[in-house]
Protein backbone atom coordinates (compact mmCIF):
# COMPACT_ATOMS: atom_id res chain seq x y z
CA UNK A 1 0.00 0.00 0.00
CA UNK A 2 1.06 3.71 -0.84
CA UNK A 3 1.73 5.78 1.87
CA UNK A 4 -0.98 7.53 1.53
CA UNK A 5 -3.29 4.72 2.04
CA UNK A 6 -2.58 4.98 6.06
CA UNK A 7 -3.93 7.72 8.65
CA UNK A 8 -1.31 8.18 11.74
CA UNK A 9 -2.70 9.23 14.80
CA UNK A 10 -0.40 11.36 17.11
CA UNK A 11 -0.90 12.23 20.72
CA UNK A 12 1.34 13.78 23.02
CA UNK A 13 2.12 13.92 26.57
CA UNK A 14 4.15 16.73 27.55
CA UNK A 15 6.09 17.09 31.11
CA UNK A 16 6.48 21.12 31.66
CA UNK A 17 8.29 22.15 35.18
CA UNK A 18 6.41 25.07 37.04
CA UNK A 19 7.49 28.21 37.70
CA UNK A 20 7.65 27.71 41.50
CA UNK A 21 10.17 28.68 44.05
CA UNK A 22 10.24 25.68 46.39
CA UNK A 23 9.38 21.76 45.14
CA UNK A 24 6.26 20.59 45.13
CA UNK A 25 6.29 18.57 48.38
CA UNK A 26 9.18 19.88 50.53
CA UNK A 27 11.06 23.53 50.95
CA UNK A 28 13.94 22.63 48.41
CA UNK A 29 14.51 25.82 46.02
CA UNK A 30 14.02 25.07 42.35
CA UNK A 31 16.77 26.49 40.62
CA UNK A 32 18.92 25.64 37.53
CA UNK A 33 22.38 25.44 36.92
CA UNK A 34 23.49 24.86 40.44
CA UNK A 35 26.20 22.14 41.41
CA UNK A 36 24.37 18.75 41.85
CA UNK A 37 22.75 17.47 44.84
CA UNK A 38 22.98 20.96 46.55
CA UNK A 39 19.32 21.54 46.17
CA UNK A 40 18.07 18.82 48.77
CA UNK A 41 16.49 17.38 51.77
CA UNK A 42 15.16 13.96 53.42
CA UNK A 43 11.62 14.32 51.48
CA UNK A 44 12.83 14.54 47.53
CA UNK A 45 16.07 12.43 48.37
CA UNK A 46 13.14 9.54 49.59
CA UNK A 47 14.80 9.10 53.10
CA UNK A 48 11.86 7.01 55.37
CA UNK A 49 10.05 8.95 57.79
CA UNK A 50 10.21 12.32 55.81
CA UNK A 51 6.76 13.09 54.96
CA UNK A 52 5.02 15.38 51.99
CA UNK A 53 3.35 18.78 51.84
CA UNK A 54 1.05 20.24 49.40
CA UNK A 55 2.66 23.34 47.37
CA UNK A 56 -0.11 25.55 47.11
CA UNK A 57 1.25 27.57 44.44
CA UNK A 58 1.76 24.30 42.11
CA UNK A 59 -2.07 23.56 42.62
CA UNK A 60 -2.82 27.16 41.56
CA UNK A 61 -0.48 27.29 38.73
CA UNK A 62 -2.03 24.00 37.11
CA UNK A 63 -5.35 25.26 37.47
CA UNK A 64 -4.36 28.36 35.86
CA UNK A 65 -3.42 26.30 32.79
CA UNK A 66 -6.11 24.00 32.66
CA UNK A 67 -8.35 27.77 32.54
CA UNK A 68 -6.79 28.62 29.89
CA UNK A 69 -7.02 25.82 28.11
CA UNK A 70 -10.32 25.55 27.93
CA UNK A 71 -10.69 22.66 31.19
CA UNK A 72 -12.53 21.57 33.95
CA UNK A 73 -11.38 21.18 37.43
CA UNK A 74 -13.09 18.62 39.66
CA UNK A 75 -14.46 19.89 43.30
CA UNK A 76 -11.94 17.32 44.82
CA UNK A 77 -8.69 15.87 43.76
CA UNK A 78 -6.05 13.55 45.13
CA UNK A 79 -2.72 12.34 44.86
CA UNK A 80 -1.82 8.77 44.27
CA UNK A 81 1.27 7.02 44.27
CA UNK A 82 2.34 5.12 41.35
CA UNK A 83 4.80 2.46 42.00
CA UNK A 84 7.63 1.42 39.90
CA UNK A 85 11.70 0.52 40.84
CA UNK A 86 14.14 3.01 39.18
CA UNK A 87 17.10 4.89 40.50
CA UNK A 88 16.16 8.19 40.00
CA UNK A 89 13.27 7.87 42.79
CA UNK A 90 14.68 6.23 45.56
CA UNK A 91 11.47 5.84 47.63
CA UNK A 92 10.18 3.27 44.46
CA UNK A 93 6.95 5.35 43.62
CA UNK A 94 5.96 8.92 42.47
CA UNK A 95 3.31 10.82 44.03
CA UNK A 96 1.04 11.47 40.69
CA UNK A 97 -2.27 11.64 40.07
CA UNK A 98 -4.23 8.84 38.70
CA UNK A 99 -8.33 9.14 38.39
CA UNK A 100 -8.65 12.33 40.12
CA UNK A 101 -6.42 14.99 38.51
CA UNK A 102 -6.70 18.90 38.65
CA UNK A 103 -7.95 19.93 34.75
CA UNK A 104 -9.83 17.18 32.62
CA UNK A 105 -10.75 17.89 28.72
CA UNK A 106 -9.85 21.26 27.08
CA UNK A 107 -7.72 21.73 23.89
CA UNK A 108 -4.68 24.12 22.80
CA UNK A 109 -5.14 25.91 19.68
CA UNK A 110 -2.50 26.02 17.17
CA UNK A 111 -1.24 29.12 15.57
CA UNK A 112 -0.69 29.82 12.42
CA UNK A 113 2.86 31.23 13.52
CA UNK A 114 3.80 28.17 15.33
CA UNK A 115 3.97 25.43 12.58
CA UNK A 116 7.24 25.10 11.08
CA UNK A 117 7.99 28.23 8.89
CA UNK A 118 8.47 25.69 5.77
CA UNK A 119 4.71 24.43 6.63
CA UNK A 120 3.14 27.50 6.89
CA UNK A 121 1.71 28.16 3.38
CA UNK A 122 0.53 24.68 3.69
CA UNK A 123 -1.82 24.34 7.19
CA UNK A 124 -3.84 21.55 6.19
CA UNK A 125 -6.22 22.52 9.21
CA UNK A 126 -6.29 25.81 10.22
CA UNK A 127 -7.70 27.15 12.91
CA UNK A 128 -7.72 23.78 14.56
CA UNK A 129 -7.42 22.97 18.22
CA UNK A 130 -6.09 19.71 19.56
CA UNK A 131 -8.18 18.21 22.16
CA UNK A 132 -6.93 17.41 25.66
CA UNK A 133 -7.26 14.63 27.87
CA UNK A 134 -6.28 15.72 31.38
CA UNK A 135 -3.63 18.03 33.17
CA UNK A 136 -2.15 16.40 36.17
CA UNK A 137 0.13 17.20 38.60
CA UNK A 138 3.07 15.18 39.85
CA UNK A 139 6.58 15.28 40.98
CA UNK A 140 9.59 15.21 38.61
CA UNK A 141 12.46 12.35 39.17
CA UNK A 142 16.34 13.10 39.56
CA UNK A 143 18.48 13.56 36.12
CA UNK A 144 20.18 11.04 35.49
CA UNK A 145 23.55 11.10 33.36
CA UNK A 146 25.08 8.60 31.39
CA UNK A 147 28.46 8.42 31.21
CA UNK A 148 30.56 6.98 28.24
CA UNK A 149 32.74 4.80 30.70
CA UNK A 150 29.70 2.92 31.50
CA UNK A 151 28.78 4.21 34.66
CA UNK A 152 25.57 6.47 35.36
CA UNK A 153 25.78 9.17 38.10
CA UNK A 154 22.40 11.12 39.27
CA UNK A 155 21.60 14.91 40.31
CA UNK A 156 18.37 14.96 42.94
CA UNK A 157 18.21 19.09 42.47
CA UNK A 158 15.26 18.28 40.15
CA UNK A 159 13.66 15.63 41.96
CA UNK A 160 10.21 16.84 43.66
CA UNK A 161 10.04 19.84 41.13
CA UNK A 162 6.42 20.29 40.56
CA UNK A 163 5.85 18.95 37.24
CA UNK A 164 2.54 19.26 35.49
CA UNK A 165 1.81 16.45 32.60
CA UNK A 166 -0.31 17.80 29.71
CA UNK A 167 -2.10 14.47 28.07
CA UNK A 168 -3.44 15.15 24.33
CA UNK A 169 -5.98 13.08 22.77
CA UNK A 170 -4.78 10.87 19.86
CA UNK A 171 -5.94 14.16 17.48
CA UNK A 172 -2.82 15.57 15.80
CA UNK A 173 -2.54 14.22 12.45
CA UNK A 174 1.39 14.84 11.32
CA UNK A 175 4.26 15.96 12.73
CA UNK A 176 4.05 19.50 11.43
CA UNK A 177 1.00 19.90 13.77
CA UNK A 178 2.95 18.55 16.51
CA UNK A 179 5.83 20.85 15.93
CA UNK A 180 2.50 23.87 16.17
CA UNK A 181 0.94 22.26 18.93
CA UNK A 182 4.20 22.34 21.46
CA UNK A 183 4.83 25.71 20.20
CA UNK A 184 1.34 27.34 20.68
CA UNK A 185 1.36 25.38 24.21
CA UNK A 186 4.62 27.18 25.22
CA UNK A 187 3.37 30.24 24.65
CA UNK A 188 0.62 29.91 26.54
CA UNK A 189 2.48 28.86 29.53
CA UNK A 190 5.22 31.93 29.30
CA UNK A 191 2.57 34.10 28.88
CA UNK A 192 0.75 33.31 31.79
CA UNK A 193 3.74 32.55 33.85
CA UNK A 194 2.96 29.36 34.54
CA UNK A 195 6.58 27.95 33.76
CA UNK A 196 9.62 29.14 31.66
CA UNK A 197 8.78 26.12 29.35
CA UNK A 198 12.70 26.09 28.58
CA UNK A 199 13.38 22.79 26.62
CA UNK A 200 16.61 23.23 26.32
CA UNK A 201 16.76 23.66 30.21
CA UNK A 202 14.23 20.37 30.66
CA UNK A 203 11.66 22.85 31.79
CA UNK A 204 9.40 21.40 29.01
CA UNK A 205 10.05 17.29 27.83
CA UNK A 206 7.66 15.57 25.69
CA UNK A 207 6.82 12.07 25.34
CA UNK A 208 4.98 10.72 21.35
CA UNK A 209 2.37 8.14 20.92
CA UNK A 210 2.00 7.29 17.38
CA UNK A 211 0.06 4.87 15.28
CA UNK A 212 -0.75 4.14 11.74
CA UNK A 213 -4.06 2.18 10.29
CA UNK A 214 -5.18 1.94 6.92
CA UNK A 215 -7.46 4.67 6.04
CA UNK A 216 -10.27 1.64 5.32
CA UNK A 217 -9.65 0.09 9.27
CA UNK A 218 -11.90 1.99 11.73
CA UNK A 219 -9.87 0.72 15.26
CA UNK A 220 -6.86 2.34 16.33
CA UNK A 221 -3.24 0.99 15.18
CA UNK A 222 -1.20 -0.23 17.56
CA UNK A 223 0.46 2.25 19.32
CA UNK A 224 4.24 3.28 19.78
CA UNK A 225 6.03 5.59 22.47
CA UNK A 226 8.74 7.87 22.15
CA UNK A 227 10.18 8.74 25.17
CA UNK A 228 12.15 12.03 26.43
CA UNK A 229 12.18 14.15 23.46
CA UNK A 230 13.78 17.26 24.60
CA UNK A 231 13.17 19.71 21.35
CA UNK A 232 10.56 20.66 18.66
CA UNK A 233 12.49 19.73 15.62
CA UNK A 234 13.58 16.43 17.29
CA UNK A 235 9.96 15.56 17.96
CA UNK A 236 9.09 16.49 14.15
CA UNK A 237 12.00 14.53 13.56
CA UNK A 238 11.06 11.45 14.92
CA UNK A 239 7.36 11.40 13.90
CA UNK A 240 8.12 11.27 10.32
CA UNK A 241 10.91 8.53 10.73
CA UNK A 242 8.01 6.17 13.06
CA UNK A 243 4.97 6.63 10.58
CA UNK A 244 7.64 5.24 7.72
CA UNK A 245 9.04 2.42 10.07
CA UNK A 246 5.86 1.21 11.08
CA UNK A 247 3.99 1.43 7.59
CA UNK A 248 6.92 -0.63 6.41
CA UNK A 249 6.09 -2.91 8.94
CA UNK A 250 2.67 -3.59 8.05
CA UNK A 251 3.41 -3.22 4.21
CA UNK A 252 5.52 -6.43 4.76
CA UNK A 253 3.19 -8.45 6.82
CA UNK A 254 4.17 -7.75 10.35
CA UNK A 255 2.67 -7.23 13.03
CA UNK A 256 3.43 -3.79 15.41
CA UNK A 257 3.91 -4.90 19.45
CA UNK A 258 3.17 -1.64 21.46
CA UNK A 259 6.15 -0.85 23.51
CA UNK A 260 8.40 2.00 24.04
CA UNK A 261 11.23 3.51 21.90
CA UNK A 262 13.60 6.02 22.07
CA UNK A 263 14.81 8.54 19.53
CA UNK A 264 18.21 8.78 18.49
CA UNK A 265 19.37 11.74 17.38
CA UNK A 266 22.50 11.28 15.97
CA UNK A 267 21.11 8.76 13.58
CA UNK A 268 18.26 9.94 12.89
CA UNK A 269 16.47 6.82 13.77
CA UNK A 270 14.02 4.97 16.62
CA UNK A 271 15.56 2.43 19.03
CA UNK A 272 13.40 -0.36 20.74
CA UNK A 273 13.84 0.44 25.18
CA UNK A 274 11.39 -2.14 26.14
CA UNK A 275 7.70 -3.50 25.82
CA UNK A 276 5.13 -1.02 27.21
CA UNK A 277 3.51 -1.16 30.78
CA UNK A 278 0.24 -0.44 31.24
CA UNK A 279 -1.66 1.23 33.77
CA UNK A 280 -1.84 -1.61 36.03
CA UNK A 281 1.11 -2.33 35.71
CA UNK A 282 2.28 0.59 38.00
CA UNK A 283 -0.32 -0.27 41.16
CA UNK A 284 -1.73 3.02 41.34
CA UNK A 285 -3.00 3.82 45.27
CA UNK A 286 -4.08 6.87 47.25
CA UNK A 287 -1.04 8.78 48.86
CA UNK A 288 -2.07 7.56 52.82
CA UNK A 289 0.33 10.97 53.43
CA UNK A 290 -2.04 13.84 51.60
CA UNK A 291 -5.39 14.49 52.05
CA UNK A 292 -7.66 15.00 49.06
CA UNK A 293 -7.86 18.79 48.35
CA UNK A 294 -11.28 21.07 47.76
CA UNK A 295 -10.44 22.88 44.39
CA UNK A 296 -13.08 25.33 44.88
CA UNK A 297 -11.75 28.35 46.30
CA UNK A 298 -8.33 27.36 44.53
CA UNK A 299 -10.45 27.86 41.65
CA UNK A 300 -12.41 30.87 42.22
CA UNK A 301 -9.17 32.51 43.02
CA UNK A 302 -7.35 31.87 39.86
CA UNK A 303 -10.47 32.69 37.63
CA UNK A 304 -10.49 36.63 38.85
CA UNK A 305 -7.41 37.13 37.35
CA UNK A 306 -6.72 35.26 33.91
CA UNK A 307 -4.57 37.19 31.60
CA UNK A 308 -4.74 37.58 27.98
CA UNK A 309 -3.50 35.01 25.73
CA UNK A 310 -1.75 35.11 22.28
CA UNK A 311 -4.41 34.96 20.03
CA UNK A 312 -6.67 37.37 22.24
CA UNK A 313 -3.90 39.73 22.39
CA UNK A 314 -3.69 39.22 18.14
CA UNK A 315 -7.23 40.18 17.98
CA UNK A 316 -7.17 42.85 20.13
CA UNK A 317 -3.91 44.35 17.82
CA UNK A 318 -5.46 44.19 14.51
CA UNK A 319 -8.89 46.47 16.25
CA UNK A 320 -6.50 48.83 18.36
CA UNK A 321 -4.04 49.65 16.37
CA UNK A 322 -5.16 48.93 12.77
CA UNK A 323 -2.55 46.56 11.61
CA UNK A 324 -2.66 43.29 9.08
CA UNK A 325 -3.29 40.20 10.66
CA UNK A 326 -0.15 38.79 10.07
CA UNK A 327 1.63 41.52 11.98
CA UNK A 328 -0.27 41.49 14.64
CA UNK A 329 0.42 37.63 15.14
CA UNK A 330 4.19 37.77 14.50
CA UNK A 331 3.71 40.59 17.39
CA UNK A 332 1.87 38.68 19.96
CA UNK A 333 3.69 35.44 18.85
CA UNK A 334 6.18 36.48 22.41
CA UNK A 335 5.09 38.45 24.80
CA UNK A 336 8.06 40.24 25.49
CA UNK A 337 8.23 41.71 22.28
CA UNK A 338 3.72 42.41 22.76
CA UNK A 339 4.93 44.34 25.62
CA UNK A 340 7.73 46.34 23.52
CA UNK A 341 5.41 46.80 20.66
CA UNK A 342 2.83 48.38 23.15
CA UNK A 343 5.27 50.45 24.86
CA UNK A 344 6.72 52.22 21.69
CA UNK A 345 3.17 52.55 19.89
CA UNK A 346 1.42 54.26 23.49
CA UNK A 347 0.83 57.63 22.36
CA UNK A 348 1.86 56.84 18.59
CA UNK A 349 -0.15 58.65 15.75
CA UNK A 350 0.91 56.11 13.39
CA UNK A 351 1.02 52.45 15.13
CA UNK A 352 0.99 50.44 12.31
CA UNK A 353 4.14 51.97 11.33
CA UNK A 354 5.66 51.50 14.66
CA UNK A 355 4.67 47.73 13.73
CA UNK A 356 6.48 47.70 10.51
CA UNK A 357 9.49 49.29 12.39
CA UNK A 358 9.72 46.83 14.66
CA UNK A 359 9.16 44.10 13.27
CA UNK A 360 11.60 44.74 10.52
CA UNK A 361 14.11 47.01 11.69
CA UNK A 362 14.34 46.28 14.85
CA UNK A 363 13.58 42.63 14.70
CA UNK A 364 16.12 41.85 11.62
CA UNK A 365 18.82 44.26 13.87
CA UNK A 366 18.71 41.38 16.92
CA UNK A 367 18.92 38.85 14.33
CA UNK A 368 21.82 40.19 12.85
CA UNK A 369 23.47 40.45 15.99
CA UNK A 370 22.09 37.36 17.53
CA UNK A 371 20.92 39.39 20.55
CA UNK A 372 17.97 38.41 22.43
CA UNK A 373 15.41 41.01 22.95
CA UNK A 374 16.07 40.62 26.80
CA UNK A 375 19.71 41.73 26.28
CA UNK A 376 19.19 44.76 23.54
CA UNK A 377 18.81 48.12 26.31
CA UNK A 378 16.81 49.70 23.15
CA UNK A 379 14.18 51.36 25.12
CA UNK A 380 10.87 50.63 23.13
CA UNK A 381 9.64 54.90 23.58
CA UNK A 382 12.79 55.81 21.06
CA UNK A 383 11.22 53.86 18.60
CA UNK A 384 8.09 55.84 18.75
CA UNK A 385 9.53 58.31 18.84
CA UNK A 386 11.48 58.09 15.63
CA UNK A 387 8.49 57.35 13.57
CA UNK A 388 7.13 60.85 14.93
CA UNK A 389 10.39 62.30 13.20
CA UNK A 390 9.46 60.70 10.14
CA UNK A 391 6.16 61.40 10.44
CA UNK A 392 6.66 65.15 10.77
CA UNK A 393 8.67 64.81 8.08
CA UNK A 394 11.49 66.46 10.04
CA UNK A 395 13.65 63.24 8.53
CA UNK A 396 13.12 60.39 5.38
CA UNK A 397 12.46 57.03 6.10
CA UNK A 398 16.21 56.28 4.29
CA UNK A 399 17.70 59.32 6.93
CA UNK A 400 15.88 57.60 9.98
CA UNK A 401 17.63 53.94 8.96
CA UNK A 402 20.61 55.80 9.78
CA UNK A 403 19.15 57.26 12.69
CA UNK A 404 18.19 53.52 13.91
CA UNK A 405 21.25 51.67 12.95
CA UNK A 406 22.96 54.48 15.38
CA UNK A 407 20.43 54.14 17.87
CA UNK A 408 21.08 50.85 18.58
CA UNK A 409 24.36 51.09 18.77
CA UNK A 410 24.38 53.58 21.16
CA UNK A 411 20.60 52.41 23.13
CA UNK A 412 21.34 55.97 25.56
CA UNK A 413 20.94 58.15 22.23
CA UNK A 414 17.88 60.17 21.34
CA UNK A 415 16.54 60.18 17.70
CA UNK A 416 16.10 63.85 17.72
CA UNK A 417 19.43 64.72 18.61
CA UNK A 418 21.07 61.84 17.13
CA UNK A 419 19.44 63.47 13.52
CA UNK A 420 20.45 66.64 14.43
CA UNK A 421 24.05 65.72 14.56
CA UNK A 422 23.72 63.89 11.05
CA UNK A 423 22.39 67.10 9.60
CA UNK A 424 19.21 65.78 8.61
CA UNK A 425 17.37 68.84 9.28
CA UNK A 426 14.39 69.42 7.25
CA UNK A 427 15.10 71.58 4.06
CA UNK A 428 13.73 75.09 4.26
CA UNK A 429 10.26 75.28 2.55
CA UNK A 430 11.04 77.87 -0.23
CA UNK A 431 13.82 75.99 -0.56
CA UNK A 432 12.15 72.50 -1.64
CA UNK A 433 9.78 74.91 -3.84
CA UNK A 434 12.85 75.74 -5.82
CA UNK A 435 14.35 72.30 -6.08
CA UNK A 436 10.74 71.34 -7.33
CA UNK A 437 10.36 73.72 -9.67
CA UNK A 438 14.32 72.71 -11.20
CA UNK A 439 13.05 69.23 -11.29
CA UNK A 440 10.22 69.66 -13.33
CA UNK A 441 12.20 72.29 -15.57
CA UNK A 442 14.40 69.17 -15.90
CA UNK A 443 11.94 66.85 -17.08
CA UNK A 444 9.27 67.70 -19.26
CA UNK A 445 8.59 64.37 -20.19
CA UNK A 446 8.09 62.71 -16.75
CA UNK A 447 6.39 66.21 -15.54
CA UNK A 448 3.91 65.93 -18.57
CA UNK A 449 2.89 62.05 -17.55
CA UNK A 450 2.16 63.07 -13.73
CA UNK A 451 -0.07 65.87 -15.44
CA UNK A 452 -1.54 63.50 -17.80
CA UNK A 453 -2.68 61.44 -14.51
CA UNK A 454 0.19 58.76 -13.98
CA UNK A 455 1.11 58.99 -10.40
CA UNK A 456 4.17 56.73 -10.35
CA UNK A 457 6.47 59.63 -12.60
CA UNK A 458 6.08 61.65 -9.67
CA UNK A 459 8.25 58.67 -8.20
CA UNK A 460 10.86 59.80 -10.45
CA UNK A 461 10.40 63.87 -9.94
CA UNK A 462 10.97 62.85 -6.15
CA UNK A 463 13.68 61.35 -6.78
CA UNK A 464 15.30 64.49 -8.33
CA UNK A 465 14.03 66.51 -5.71
CA UNK A 466 15.90 64.51 -2.77
CA UNK A 467 19.42 64.70 -5.19
CA UNK A 468 19.18 68.37 -5.11
CA UNK A 469 18.35 68.88 -1.57
CA UNK A 470 21.17 66.22 -0.59
CA UNK A 471 18.41 63.87 0.69
CA UNK A 472 17.42 66.84 3.27
CA UNK A 473 13.95 67.48 1.86
CA UNK A 474 10.84 64.90 3.03
CA UNK A 475 9.99 62.62 0.40
CA UNK A 476 6.45 62.03 1.30
CA UNK A 477 6.09 66.05 1.05
CA UNK A 478 8.05 66.35 -1.78
CA UNK A 479 5.60 63.85 -3.51
CA UNK A 480 2.10 65.67 -2.64
CA UNK A 481 3.89 69.14 -3.50
CA UNK A 482 4.81 67.98 -7.21
CA UNK A 483 1.38 66.66 -7.52
CA UNK A 484 -0.12 69.78 -6.14
CA UNK A 485 1.89 71.74 -9.07
CA UNK A 486 1.05 69.63 -11.90
CA UNK A 487 -2.75 69.04 -11.25
CA UNK A 488 -3.49 72.59 -10.19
Amino acid sequence: MAKDDYIACIGLEVHVQLKTNSKMFCGCAVQFGEPPNTLTCPTCLGLPGALPVLNKGAIERTILAGQLLGCETPPVVKWDRKNYFYPDMPKNYQISQFDLPLCIGGGVPLYDLAYPKDAQNEIENPGKSVELTRIHLEEDVAKSTHHSGGYTTIDFNRAGTPLMEIVSEPDIDSPEEAAAYLNSLRQILVYSGVSDADMEKGQMRCDVNISVRPKTQEELGTKIELKNLNSVSAVRRSIHYEIDRQIGELDAGNTITQATWRWNDDIGQTEIMRTKEDAHDYRYFPDPDLLPVQTGELLAAVQQDLPELPHEKTARFEKEYQVTHYDASVLASDKSLADFYEKAASGNKSPKKVANWVINNFLGELKEQELELSECGLAPEKIGALVNLIEAGTISNNQAKEVFSELFANPEGDPAAIAKEKGFEPADSSEVEGFIDQAIADNPGPAGEVTEGNDKAANFLTGQVMKLSRGKANPKQVTELILQKLRG
